[in-house]
């Protein structure tokens, strides 16, 4: 297949499933595995790190409204050193204190994750944890609650929670929605917050990975023209997957993205059983 056409259907995967509760960082070492792919740039850090600032591109354009109002508001609680009761102040306080344990988890272990955590059998292992902790989050406990609701330990909790989507199969999404339902969110609250804490820690990544670049240059010859079409297909996919499920879950349960993990773990370790993969 040509190396274009498998780049869009990697930055699709990216997209839809860095915002949707069901593993990007699984999906995308299944896909190239499972339909056998081996090209070597699509394969890299390189382009990994590009998809990844694609769909950090869909964070900050879907979300600007509230990036325009949080991002001063938190300067301004910096000027004020109060709160001065903004809402928006808050908020961006407590996005935050979300980032705490992602960072410390992620310049501790993300190496070693790197190296040892990343199989076919991990990965369906933490897609079947991961299910029953969506499972059990969305359907035990109160689901009153909104963003404005939140105290600075919960948000710390759910950074907490957020820190563990560094092993693949997890979800970054699906493991912080569930932290948020947990302790009350409601589903859209909790949904919104998750995408709002995730953009700093993916735009983090971002630049620590392409400071590791810099200094370590390319492990591949780049290809543009792929690059450039991996990019486009994850902010178009990560901004379809935004609205979707923020639209789905003001009237529906995380049911099926539950279903979904159990199904593909036991894809995987049919795989894996039957030696494919």
């Amino acid at each position: 297949m040509d190396t274009v056409i498998q780049a869009v259907v990697l930055g699709i995967v990216q997209g839809l499933t860095e915002f949707l509760p069901i593993s990007s960082s699984g999906h995308l070492i299944l896909v190239p595995t499972l339909l056998g792919w081996d090209d070597p740039f699509l394969d890299s850090l390189t382009f990994s790190v590009m998809l990844h600032l694609g769909t950090l591109g869909a964070l900050l354009v879907y979300f600007w409204r509230d990036w325009l109002r949080l991002v001063p508001a938190g300067v301004a609680t910096i000027r004020d050193r109060s709160f001065a009761g903004d809402p928006d102040r808050r908020l961006a306080w407590l996005i935050v204190a979300t980032m705490l344990p992602a960072i410390v988890v992620g310049l501790l272990f993300d190496d070693f994750i790197e190296a040892n955590v990343r199989t076919a059998g991990t990965v369906a292992v933490l897609l079947l944890i991961g299910a029953a902790i969506l499972w059990v989050a969305d359907h035990v406990g109160r689901t009153d609650r909104g963003i404005a609701d939140l105290t600075f330990p919960q948000a710390f909790g759910i950074g907490i929670a957020q820190a563990a989507a560094l092993f693949p199969g997890v979800s970054r999404s699906g493991i912080s929605i569930s932290a948020g339902r947990l302790i009350g969110l409601d589903r859209p609250a909790a949904a919104r917050f998750s995408f709002l804490m995730a953009a700093p820690i993916i735009a983090g990544a971002g630049a620590w990975e392409v400071l590791k670049l810099i200094r370590g240059g390319s492990d591949v010859p780049i290809q543009p023209l792929p690059l450039a079409a991996g990019m486009v297909a994850a902010f178009a996919s990560g901004m379809l997957a935004i609205a979707f499920l923020l639209r789905w879950l003001t009237s529906h349960r995380l049911d099926i993205f539950v279903w979904y993990r159990i199904g593909l773990a036991a894809l995987i370790l049919a795989a894996v059983l039957a030696g494919r993969i």
